[in-house]
């Protein structure tokens, strides 16, 4: 069979080069420079206010409803501004910064964008953290390191315990729900004050906090300067440099409080003079049909969601192949993040691409971190199988050390953080003697020796354990095939046997898989769903198939559990965004653990 061509785009061409220490440190860069960046994200506002006044920016609709309602770069950078000259009628700064508490909309976009404009530091708090956790304890951290001067919320109602819990004396304004009235918000008359705040901004004046996950204690205050987002938004167009003469068209629906839409998906819009459509839609058993309705209406050129959530767009392309047109017409990139996507996924989700197109869509990941804006290393060659996460973009170097049998990796450039705000002991253990950022990651050769064409991701290396035998686990990299092996029945897995003899898992169930394999599925409580034989086989029997070809005790897995109890966010085991940390679920699930080990009843047994 021909070969599929890859649809044309206009990406980039690297030149790497590299060098090896004695002591086996390597160090990956490209040769040739980044080009001109602005100093503050703002200008880029300006600059299509000016050359595009009446493109869309911005637009939403509310679940269910039928009208895409938004604003021009125009009518966005006027609201901007009178938003800026109110912020700096409440006396905000960098150490009373403004809070977001609420999800993404446009109002949000133009408070955090109005903050900025004014040199102003805005801070997109998870919401879960206001209106799931029971304690607020998150939240109260997060007041407590950066003081912030006022508070934002779309609609007050839901907010208001959380906000008379932790933010009693504060300024609080809400587009609903409080005597703070939008229209006038968004009216304020501008004075020069306005400009004069502008001028002042340098590439170092702090835009914004994003806050870490905080799955291993209080989230840490990321400090991300002006210089961090403007050149890392310029590496990532020069990476797919097609978005320079066509602007991206997105449609996207990961939280602004996280790097990967905060950063990454909302100023790729800003930079490059695009329309961001906001998704009321999730990746979820729920929400996905909104997500779908959304695609259908929407013709994007950039699409980004989670493996889990790719998956449930190409059950509903096979059920119809309409909406596969719909989805695939002007598509250039697919981008997936958040955790490792399946063989199976990537596999059927390009030839749903060739067999709608008749041409290969680039399907490609990265790695990146809060610390680093968050782009380091993205891929743009087409791949026989998922994982590739590429090599540098410009201006970026990383640092490969040794470490345990694994090549850890360090970051410098443009686009890394001075710091955590307010914590010089954090800062300081956070890079090493080279100043380079130390991620914690560990990343192994796509092809041995030669960086140029890339890396895959190695694991976590403070995840990594020891059997009772003194074998490592790669962590990282068993738990990528163990999740692949299982079909979509789990969307992660959690590896136990640190001290043991052998390896075991905690699986996450992905509950649309486990439903259409259970007869009636679809009707059944989680409990009995996940505790179901039909389930329990189908696992027993892809264990089996995976430890056939596994090769070595620190990578079969003959014992496993399906968790019926959902991951806890207040404890740590899973991020508002869905993303599960290893060590959390073992440090909270302890007694799981002994049980697996003591293979009880609700053990499932490799081929048993």
């Amino acid at each position: 069979m021909t070969k599929a061509k890859l649809r044309p785009v206009k990406l980039w061409q690297p030149d790497i080069a590299w060098e090896e220490s004695d002591d086996g440190t390597i160090l990956v860069r490209q040769t040739a420079p980044l080009g001109d960046y602005p100093d503050k994200i703002t200008d880029r506002l300006d600059h299509w206010a000016d050359v595009a006044p009446d493109r869309l920016w911005m637009v939403e609709r509310g679940v269910g409803e039928a009208e895409w309602t938004g604003l021009t770069y125009a009518e966005a950078r006027a609201q901007v501004r009178s938003i800026g000259q109110a912020l700096l009628d409440l006396g905000l700064s960098t150490d009373r910064p403004l809070v977001i508490l609420s999800g993404n909309s446009v109002a949000h976009a133009l408070m955090a964008l109005g903050a900025q404009y004014v040199g102003v530091p805005s801070a997109a708090i998870a919401p879960a953290y206001s209106l799931v956790s029971t304690d607020h304890g998150k939240l109260k951290g997060v007041r407590d390191q950066i003081t912030p001067g006022a508070v934002f919320v779309d609609e007050f109602a839901p907010f208001e315990p959380a906000i008379a819990n932790v933010f009693p004396e504060l300024t609080i304004i809400a587009k609903t729900g409080t005597e703070w009235s939008w229209s006038s918000l968004v009216n304020t008359p501008v004075t020069e004050a306005v400009d004069v705040a502008n001028a002042a901004i340098t590439p170092d004046t702090v835009a914004k906090f994003l806050f870490t996950s905080g799955t291993t204690g209080s989230p840490k205050a990321v400090i991300q300067t002006q210089r961090m987002l403007c050149a890392n938004i310029e590496q990532v167009t020069d990476c797919y440099a097609y978005l320079r003469d066509e602007p991206p068209i997105v449609l996207d629906w990961a939280p602004w409080n996280h790097v990967a839409a905060g950063n990454l998906m909302f100023n790729i819009v800003l930079h490059n003079g695009g329309t961001f459509h906001i998704d009321a839609g999730r990746p979820t058993k729920d929400m996905i049909g909104e997500t779908i309705r959304n695609l259908r209406d929407v013709s994007t050129n950039w699409y980004f969601n989670v493996p889990a959530g790719f998956e449930m767009i190409l059950h509903e392309m096979e059920r119809d192949p309409t909406f596969a047109d719909a989805f695939f017409r002007d598509m250039k990139l697919m981008y997936y993040a958040g955790a490792a996507m399946a063989q199976h996924t990537w596999d059927d989700l390009k030839a749903m691409a060739v067999r709608t197109t008749g041409e290969e869509i680039l399907l490609a990941t990265g790695l990146g971190a809060t610390e680093t804006a968050p782009f380091v290393l993205f891929q743009t060659e087409p791949q026989a199988s998922p994982g590739n996460i590429g090599v540098p973009a410009k201006d970026i170097t990383i640092k490969l050390v040794p470490n345990e049998g694994k090549l850890e990796v360090r970051v410098k450039g443009p686009n890394v953080t001075p710091g955590y705000w307010r914590n010089e002991k954090l800062t300081a253990e956070a890079f090493d003697e080279d100043g380079f950022y130390m991620l914690g990651d560990a990343l192994r050769f796509a092809a041995p020796g030669d960086p140029s064409k890339g890396f895959f991701f190695d694991g976590r290396v403070a995840e990594n354990f020891k059997l009772q035998t003194g074998t490592w686990v790669s962590v990282g990299a068993v738990r990528t095939k163990l999740t692949d092996a299982l079909g979509g029945l789990a969307r992660d897995v959690v590896l136990t046997g640190d001290g043991e003899e052998k390896l075991g898992a905690l699986l996450v169930p992905f509950r649309p898989a486990i439903a259409s394999l259970v007869p009636g599925g679809a009707e059944m409580s989680d409990a009995d769903l996940f505790t179901h034989p039909a389930l329990r086989d189908a696992v027993s029997e892809r264990l089996a198939a995976y430890n056939a070809k596994a090769t070595g005790s620190s990578m079969r897995v003959p014992i496993a559990m399906v968790l019926v109890d959902p991951l806890d966010l207040d404890k740590g085991e899973v991020t508002d965004k869905g993303s599960v940390n290893q060590r959390a679920v073992l440090r909270e699930r302890a007694d799981l653990v002994a049980r697996l080990y003591e293979e009880g009843p609700e053990v499932i047994r490799s081929g048993r």
